[in-house]
Parts: C-alpha cells; structure tokens; sequence
C-alpha cells in the first residue's frame, strides 16, 4: 500500500519546479534573462516527470489524467508540428466512448422504469427533474447576460478580412421542427446520430411498455437490460484506462494549433466566460448544494473526475458513463441516476446556456448593433429553446449559435472569430455542463428521499475507488 506522505512529496516537488519552471520562463521571455531554450523545455519535463512518480504513488485515474493534460500541453508548446498529429488518439477516445453511451442509457433507464414497475414514481421525478432543470438554466442564462453587458468584451472588435464570406450558415429551427427532434423515427439511426434526447425518449416508452406486461414476459427484459448495463459500466472501467493518452492528444491538438497566443484578441471574452462560470458555480450551485444537505466536501471527491474528463475533452458526452458511476458511488439509487442524467445533458446544459447568452450578446457588440433589454430576452429564449436536445456534443454549440444569430439579422462574422477560442470556451462549458447535471442527479435523489439508501453495485464501487 502506498504512503500518502511518500506521495504527497512528489507532489510538493512537483509544485517547486513547476514554480521554478514558471519563473525561469518568464524571466527569459520578459526580462531578456539569457537561458537557452532548451534548458527551459528540460525543466518543464522534469516537473512532468516528477508529478508522473506521484500518479505512479497515488495509483489514481484522475492524477494520471492530469499527466496527460500536462504533457499535452507540454508536447503542443514544444513540438506543435507533431502535436497536429496526435489528435486521432483523442478521436480514439472519444468514439470508445460514444459506443458506450446509448446501450448505457437504455439499459439503465428500461431497467429503473419496468424494474420497479412504479410508473407514478418516473412521472414524479420528471416533474422534480424538469423543474430544477428550466430554474438552473435560467440562472445561468442570466448570470452571462448579466457578466457579458458589465464586460462589453465585444465593444471594438475589428472585423477581419472576408468573415462575411467564411462565416458558417446554419439554419433556424423553427417549435415545430425542436419538438419533432426530439422523437425518433428510427432508433438505430438515433444511436448512430449520438441523439442522446431520442435514446431517451425511446427508452422511457419502451421502459412503460416494458412495466405494462406481467411478469413473466417481463422478467427476461429485465434481466438482459441489467446485465447490459453492468457490461457497459464494466466496458466504461476499460475505456476509461485509456483517457490519459487521449485526452493527451486532447492537449497536444489544442495547443499545437492554436498556440497560447490565441487568447491575446478574445481574453476579455474569455475571461468574462471563466468569471461567469465561477460566479454561477458560487452563488448557484453551491448554495443548492448546501440548502440540498449534501456532503459537498464528498460530492466534489466523487465528480472531479467526470468534470476534468469533460474539461480536457471539451465534450460533456465522453464524461457521461463516468458520471453515472460516480452518482451511484455517491448514493443515488441506480434508476434515479439513470433517468435523471441523460434527461440533464438534453435540459440541464448550464455551462453552454451560460456561453450562449455571453456569445449572442458579443456578436451584437461586436457588429455594433444595440440591443434593448426586451430583445435580448427574446433571444435568450430562442437559444435555451434551441439548444435542448444537442447532448453537450463539441461545436454543437456554434451551430445553434449561429442559427440564432441568422435568425434576428446579425452578422456573421463576429461568430467566425469565436471559433479561434471556442475549443477552450468548450473546455469550461462542458465541465460545468457534467457538474450541474451530477448535482442536478443528487438533488432529485435527496426529494425523493432516496440519496444513500441503496448500495452501488459492486462493479461500480470498483470503478469509483480507483
């Protein structure tokens, strides 16, 4: 068994030439302190090299996923040739993941609703679930639009050079055409589309079929549905012990391409996103959190790791099987969890609603056009209608915003720039995203008075205490 104060010495060291690297590096881009390049890379992997003895001592998924942001970024900054190549090893990851998250939900979800047969239970959690989830969103839409109007960080923005003419066109979707999406019409063409709101659709009225039948046709639908869902969680445990190396070529991609520079003309932007976020996550989830009477110090242990999983891979999807396993570990009954979080990543977006009210107002800003106060209400509605059912999938997000944008007559161009900084606003937004929906999961478990009442099982308690 590891020594927590062996390991916790790696860490200290770690932090010390991390400092040292940090310092030497400013001092030679800042104050012409003569140090060779190379000496400044040796010392950057040397503190790499050390905090990879501590994620050896600590034996810990979550520190070995910090290696592989760090040498991401790391690799990206040194080598940014070879670093556009690595993106495959995140796109390996991602798709692994992808192929767990339908099966995952149907199995999960069939089974919470024809499994405990108390339909007046799933109706009831609906209620609770949709209510939390419109009441947390719009404080969320409301935070960016509040921090977007203090910040003005559109204001001034110079067009480039033929935006117009690269600027993406997306259609808007008109109440029809949100309703319809949300129904399938083929189910194997909604797994392969990664319709995460459709597979659940799907799955409730297959579930409620399902709980309609007597027992005996029922109990082998049951059967095979928890067996698929424990394969999933255990298929999840194997993924998962790749999510270093992807999440590695996550980095790499990002900043081999992008370079840190690419902050300098969008970091008012940037940094009012960053300050909403943390302003939603004080002022509304912890309070909710603390007001739900859950053990916050524990519940933050449980979705550190499905929240850095989504901040490296700026996809809430490739967190969901993670997140899942974690609320059980936490003590949400295993049909709370499966009905609530999926039904969140289609209703419970609050980082990217928060983005989305930030970026509609910037492109305003920076096309010069005033809006009042009523029209940007009315936008911001038309984006949180527009904006259920897209799963957190990565750029999602821009489509819908430039839809929305196309549709009250703005410009194109200001949403042409974002897309220079839109992979690390999507890194924030999804991580707030999974954060939201696990405590979203937890509050509906603690109305029903069920949050610690049942055992995980013992796949998912494995999982959890890696």
């Amino acid at each position: 068994m590891t020594s927590p104060r062996s390991s916790n010495t790696f860490l200290f060291v770690f932090l010390l030439l991390s400092g040292l690297a940090a310092v030497l590096w400013c001092a030679a881009h800042y104050m012409g302190l003569p140090l060779p390049a190379s000496f400044l890379e040796a010392t950057r992997w040397v503190a790499i090299a050390v905090f990879c003895l501590y994620a050896w001592k600590r034996r810990s998924l979550t520190a070995w996923i910090v290696v592989g942001m760090l040498m991401g970024i790391e690799i990206g900054y040194d080598w940014p040739n070879a670093a556009k190549d690595l993106q495959v090893l995140s796109t390996i990851f991602l798709r692994l993941i992808k192929t767990i998250v339908a099966p995952l939900i149907f199995g999960t979800l069939v089974v919470g609703i024809a499994g405990h047969a108390d339909l007046k239970q799933v109706g009831r959690m609906g209620v609770k679930a949709i209510v939390y989830f419109e009441v947390i969103t719009t404080l969320a839409l409301i935070i960016g639009l509040a921090a977007i109007n203090i910040s003005q960080a559109g204001s001034g923005v110079t067009p480039p050079e033929h935006a117009a003419a690269a600027a993406p066109a997306a259609p808007s979707p008109s109440a029809s055409d949100i309703i319809l999406h949300a129904f399938p019409e083929n189910i194997a063409k909604s797994v392969a589309d990664a319709q995460v709101l459709q597979v659940v659709v799907f799955s409730i009225f297959f579930g409620i079929a399902l709980a309609l039948l007597n027992e005996e046709k029922r109990e082998p639908m049951i059967r095979f549905c928890e067996s698929l869902s424990e394969v999933m969680f255990k298929f999840t445990n194997i993924v998962m012990l790749f999510a270093p190396v992807g999440i590695c070529g996550a980095m790499a991609y990002t900043i081999g391409t992008m370079g840190f520079g690419v902050l300098i003309n969008l970091a008012k932007l940037l940094a009012t996103l960053y300050a909403a976020l943390f302003v939603f996550l004080l002022c509304v989830l912890l309070p909710v959190a603390i007001l739900m009477r859950l053990q916050v110090k524990r519940f933050i242990e449980a979705v550190i790791e499905p929240v850095s999983i989504a901040f490296a891979t700026a996809s809430s999807e490739a967190a969901l099987p993670r997140a899942m396993e974690a609320m059980e570990g936490f003590g949400v009954p295993r049909q709370i969890v499966a009905f609530v979080m999926p039904t969140g990543y289609s209703f419970n977006l609050d980082g990217s609603t928060l983005y989305l009210s930030l970026a509609a107002i910037f492109v305003a800003q920076a096309a010069g056009v005033h809006m009042s106060l009523g029209q940007q209400l009315i936008m911001m509605l038309t984006l949180m209608l527009t904006s259920k059912g897209v799963a957190g999938v990565p750029r999602a997000m821009l489509v819908i915003l430039s839809g929305t944008v196309d549709s009250f007559h703005l410009p194109m161009w200001p949403v042409v720039i974002l897309l220079g900084v839109d992979q690390l606003m999507d890194m924030a937004r999804a991580a707030t995203n999974v954060l939201g929906n696990c405590l979203g999961t937890a509050v509906v478990a603690r109305w029903e008075g069920s949050l610690g009442k049942e055992a995980p099982s013992p796949t998912v308690l494995d999982a959890v205490a890696k």
